[in-house]
């Protein structure tokens, strides 16, 4: 469980890292750092489930004000959002928003959730 602990550390990590040239740097690195630090926390044997608690809360209370914004990018059908880094679009940019908030909040779920889901023994 520690290399998948250390192996999410870094990625969230990683996602913290290149959003420093996104137009609101601060509030991306924020998010994902949270989720990173709380995986290298769970690896070395600590969780501090409040502060996940609450981590979480914000991610989804955070993705539900961009809900209409994915809505209407899944009614367009789902244009690629990758094809280039330029969101020349306003859809491109606020559904991958949306769904780096979901990506952090399942990152967030998993922690609390995941052990009992292994039918591990949860401590904390």
């Amino acid at each position: 469980m520690k290399i998948i602990y250390w192996t999410l550390a870094v990625l969230f990590a990683l996602f913290a890292l290149v959003q420093y040239n996104d137009p609101d740097p601060v509030q991306w690195i924020l998010l994902y750092s949270g989720p990173a630090v709380f995986y290298a926390m769970a690896a070395l044997g600590r969780q501090y489930r409040p502060l996940i608690w609450i981590w979480l809360a914000i991610s989804l209370v955070w993705a539900l004000t961009y809900v209409p914004d994915f809505w209407h990018w899944f009614q367009l059908g789902m244009p690629s959002i990758v094809e280039t880094m330029k969101a020349d679009k306003p859809y491109v940019e606020l559904t991958r928003e949306f769904l780096g908030l979901v990506i952090a909040a399942m990152g967030c779920g998993w922690l609390l959730v995941g052990k009992r889901v292994a039918g591990l023994k949860v401590t904390g």
